[in-house]
């Protein structure tokens, strides 16, 4: 079949919109959100209130184009919260990893295949190479000056010491390093630092760490989303954390999950972190009783972890 759609002004837009039942109280102002908001973007807003079963996609609950707008709005200030958080956990991340093992194997340690895992890819290659290449092109894509510096002074070793080089990768390729490399004193005390009973949870959460990051910084959307990372939860955690009659109930695919590996994380960082505060603050202002389509239990907020 052969895509045949026009791109429609915004007149036409709304008047789509309001035949398939979604209500306006002001066409002017939803013109000027529309112009610059696209409705493609607001279609994954609307989504979870339509039949999307036949093609007209019905709404088939009473909402209104402002509130659809409202949780757009709130949705932009969850991803804003979450991404301030993921740079307090990222900075001591890449901290930890760096100082644990360049204090047993040496200021190039990344580039010592000792360390890493026999694991191959789909490709049959081994995935210390592949971190090897992708530590090389994101190199040469970094502006840092003191990547500059080393490159004009030293001729060996080729890459950067450890503390340069895993400055200026991305958290993915940070998360796809720790994860390749073998159990080791030095793996199982960047866990330790950050109160997790061993490297397999922290494995896990920088996994979902870099797909929220990405999610963000992208400026997709967050509310109701199915995450691609299940989060994985401690069973003897070190610090005060859910128990595993509480965890029953939580969705690991949902953010909820992921905000209580953020907060647990940020308390370990900075024990005066006001995480917990903001988030409980931003989530009286939730539109349209949405908490549940987030994974939100009923009165999470009363829960000792989150005091």
């Amino acid at each position: 079949m052969r895509y045949a759609k026009q791109a429609l002004s915004f007149t036409d837009q709304i008047n789509k919109l309001e035949s398939r039942g979604l209500s306006f109280n002001s066409k002017t102002y939803a013109e000027e959100i529309l112009s610059s908001i696209s409705y493609y973007r607001l279609r994954a807003y609307t989504y979870s209130f339509q039949d999307n079963t036949t093609s007209n996609h019905p709404f088939n609950v009473d909402i209104s184009f402002e509130e659809i707008i409202s949780l757009y709005r709130f949705d932009q200030k969850l991803r804003i919260l979450i991404f301030n958080a993921m740079e307090k956990i990222e900075v001591a991340l890449r901290t930890q990893i760096i100082h644990q093992f360049a204090v047993d194997y040496g200021s190039h340690w990344q580039t010592d295949s000792n360390l890493f895992k026999t694991n191959r890819n789909r490709k049959g290659e081994l995935f210390f190479d592949v971190h090897q290449r992708t530590l090389e092109i994101e190199i040469s894509r970094s502006g840092e000056t003191f990547i500059e510096h080393y490159q004009n002074k030293y001729d060996t070793p080729k890459m950067p010491p450890s503390w340069m080089t895993l400055e200026v990768v991305s958290m993915g390729t940070l998360s796809k390093i720790y994860k390749s490399l073998k159990t080791c004193d030095a793996k199982k005390r960047v866990a330790r630092k950050f109160a997790l009973p061993n490297p397999y949870i922290l494995e896990n959460w920088m996994l979902s760490f870099s797909h929220l990051r990405n999610i963000c910084a992208h400026h997709s959307r967050l509310w109701n989303r199915r995450l691609t990372t299940n989060i994985e939860f401690p069973r003897n955690p070190r610090n005060p954390f859910y128990s595993q009659v509480d965890l029953q109930n939580i969705l690991p695919y949902k953010i909820f999950a992921s905000l209580l590996s953020i907060n647990y994380m940020l308390k370990t960082i900075d024990s005066n972190s006001s995480f917990n505060i903001e988030l409980k603050e931003l989530m009286q202002d939730c539109p349209v009783n949405e908490e549940r389509a987030m994974g939100f239990p009923n009165n999470w907020e009363t829960h000792n972890f989150w005091n």
